[in-house]
């Protein structure tokens, strides 16, 4: 597991005072931001006080001082003021963002958690400290584990869960298919692509940048794989890598890419949407269409977008499967971590960037 640490926080320490009560920065909607990348006119960082105390915690619920919050592209869809596309419930003007994240707990009203467990929110609030229902805690961290925190918001975490859904749930390739995945130095795909070969497949990537070509197959082991801003013709780049054709695709771009891989699909084909981060910024009209969607029909390809909400009942398959072999070294991980929670803001834009490489993570607390 490799780990870059970048912006680093000036700000001072959040002080606890001897009554539990905290000063905690949170992000908040400002406004939307129905397209392009957000800025700080959408997104907001406040100060809100806080008690900690046991009186102030209702039943059922726990503090938590939240640790790493993980930055995905979806939250992005949350910020547009429309429901067009994924159906993504939109946060409400001067509501708390919420992300996926680990925490440790300061107080609980909930015998199943002791103060200091390290746990799960899925939802937890975009803030140094907050008070959850219990019930929205996804499961306990092992800290005996050997595995890092961040791996469990990237390799067990979002990122990784996705990429588990997309290729062993729905594309389920047998040894020896050729499978494409696209963003695949990204958070999903760099998990997608060391899924896909331990199943024996051959796996080709798509990427940004040169580098990644090359971090795509000496780190995660793909077989090879191509630079699309190099490649002025996705449909030639497509015919050199699969000359038998593809067998199973995960879309993390959607777009020209999309339609170039419906030309070059197998009778039988699986493709598996996870994402479209080539679209997120756009409005509808605006996106790129697929003109060859007749190419289905006639190969009899199954494509299948999917949500994680749909698969929690799985999570527990997922999470025995991926730390299995995280602990074997089978799946690795390359997270980028920001520290504070000031630099969450420049950490979503950056997913937006052909500059980001792996998962991003803002670190709040050591």
């Amino acid at each position: 597991m490799i780990i870059y640490f970048f912006v680093r926080s000036k700000s001072p320490a959040v002080r606890r005072k001897m009554d539990g009560v905290v000063e905690s920065k949170e992000w908040y909607l400002a406004a939307y931001s129905p397209e392009g990348v957000p800025t700080s006119d959408n997104l907001k960082l406040r100060t809100v006080t806080l008690s900690l105390a046991s009186h102030s915690i209702p039943d059922h619920h726990v503090s938590l001082q939240i640790l790493f919050i993980s930055v995905d592209p979806y939250l992005r869809t949350r910020l547009t003021g429309t429901l067009d596309g994924l159906f993504i419930p939109q946060y409400q003007p001067n509501q708390v963002i919420t992300a996926y994240a680990v925490g440790k707990v300061v107080g609980s009203k909930d015998s199943k958690y002791r103060e200091g467990d390290l746990v799960l929110a899925p939802s937890a609030p975009v803030a140094e400290y907050c008070i959850v229902p219990s019930s929205s805690i996804l499961r306990k961290i092992d800290s005996a584990s050997g595995i890092s925190l961040p791996d469990y918001l990237s390799a067990l975490g979002v990122p990784g869960f996705a990429a588990w859904v997309g290729i062993v749930v729905l594309g389920d390739p047998k040894p020896g298919s050729n499978v494409f995945i696209s963003a695949a130095s990204g958070a999903v795909g760099m998990s997608a692509g060391q899924l896909a070969k331990i199943r024996g497949c051959r796996v080709i990537g798509s990427t940004g940048s040169d580098d990644k070509v090359k971090l795509i197959k000496e780190e995660f082991g793909y077989d090879d794989g191509f630079n699309y801003n190099k490649e002025s013709d996705y449909d030639a780049a497509l015919s050199k890598y699969f000359p038998n054709g593809i067998d199973v695709y995960l879309d993390n771009v959607g777009g020209k890419m999309l339609e170039s891989v419906l030309n070059h699909v197998n009778k039988h084909a699986r493709i598996a949407l996870c994402g479209m981060i080539s679209q997120y910024n756009k409005v509808w009209t605006e996106r790129e269409g697929v003109r060859n969607l007749l190419n289905m029909v006639g190969k009899q390809v199954r494509m299948e977008g999917f949500m994680l909400e749909s698969y929690w009942n799985r999570f527990g398959d997922f999470a025995k499967d991926m730390e299995g072999y995280i602990k074997e070294g089978k799946v690795t991980s390359k997270n980028k971590i920001n520290v504070g929670i000031e630099s969450f803001l420049d950490s979503l834009a950056s997913l937006f960037t052909s500059s980001n490489i792996g998962k991003v993570v803002v670190q709040l607390n050591n």
